[in-house]
């Protein structure tokens, strides 16, 4: 039978590489952990992983194990520390995952209500994932998941927070700034620097550039936002950020926004979750503070 330990002991096992390192990391001896994981290789005749020098490497078998353990472990985690949360007197807590780099600063507006209001609900924000937003949603590492590009599928539910324009942010004396809107090929010979994301999920390239074969001169990433909006106002660099974000920075900063194309690029920020989860009263009024804070950004 497989047990949890067993899916605890594959994990670590692909996370460390050895046995040693792996036993440890558990508070196992070896000799521990080896016997368990024989008996389990005795009763499926199947081994688990093979000696590669020192290190281990998962069989078929432990492979699949593995994407159990991966499945599986996040859930025993979750309800440990919900049960947890409700021993000491609190209702539980809200794990939230990011998708949409530059929204940080707009989910604080909603957190901050949302905390007074529920004083025994602890809340947590994630931006990294081990296989992405979705994954994270089923695999229950997070419970809301904040992004601009739902994958819609029946066990998940999205709630749509505001909408939102896409557009280029530029120094005021930058040549494109007096421009109403501009064309992939205006930005041949600037540098653009983005969130460290995949350029294919960033909607400049993806719904902007790519589909009309422009280019940059240079392509460079920057993890916050208020570094990246001071190197564009300094002149090092261009930028797609929502209008929004870059409206409220343009008071403190010499930036504009500039259209991309003559139609613009609008997008629309959504809040997803289990389709099953939606019934704590805690839950339900995250998404309606959302939904009201993001009708107040979208009409600013």
């Amino acid at each position: 039978m497989i047990e949890r330990q067993h899916l605890r002991i594959v994990a670590m096992i692909a996370k460390k590489g050895t046995l040693t390192d792996a036993a440890a990391a558990l508070h196992l001896t070896q000799s521990a952990l080896s016997h368990g994981m024989k008996k389990l290789e005795l009763e499926f005749g199947v081994a688990l992983w093979h000696k590669d020098g020192r290190r281990l490497r998962l069989s078929n078998a432990g492979e699949s194990l593995l994407n159990l353990a991966e499945r599986i472990l996040p859930q025993f985690e979750n309800t440990e520390e919900h049960l947890a949360q409700i021993a000491a007197g609190k209702k539980g807590v809200l794990r939230i995952g990011m998708e949409c780099h530059p929204c940080y600063q707009w989910l604080l507006k909603v957190v901050k209500p949302f905390l007074t209001q529920f004083p025994t609900v602890d809340v947590d924000v994630r931006q990294a994932f081990k296989f992405g937003g979705l994954q994270a949603l089923h695999g229950y590492e997070i419970d809301l998941l904040l992004t601009p590009d739902p994958l819609f599928i029946p066990t998940i539910t999205y709630v749509p927070v505001f909408q939102y324009e896409q557009v280029l942010v530029v120094a005021n004396d930058h040549p494109l700034a007096t421009k109403p809107w501009v064309r992939p090929q205006d930005l041949a010979n600037d540098t653009l620097i983005t969130y460290p994301v995949e350029p294919s999920r960033l909607d400049i390239f993806a719904q902007f550039m790519t589909p009309a074969g422009g280019s940059v001169k240079r392509h460079k990433t920057i993890e916050t936002t208020e570094i990246l909006l001071q190197m564009v106002s300094a002149g090092r660099g261009i930028s797609a950020l929502p209008r929004w974000l870059v409206e409220e920075h343009s008071q403190s900063l010499p930036i504009t926004p500039v259209r991309l194309g003559e139609d613009g690029l609008s997008k629309a920020l959504h809040i997803g979750y289990r389709s099953k989860d939606a019934s704590a009263d805690y839950f339900t009024a995250f998404l309606e503070m959302a939904k009201e804070i993001g009708a107040s950004t979208q009409s600013a």
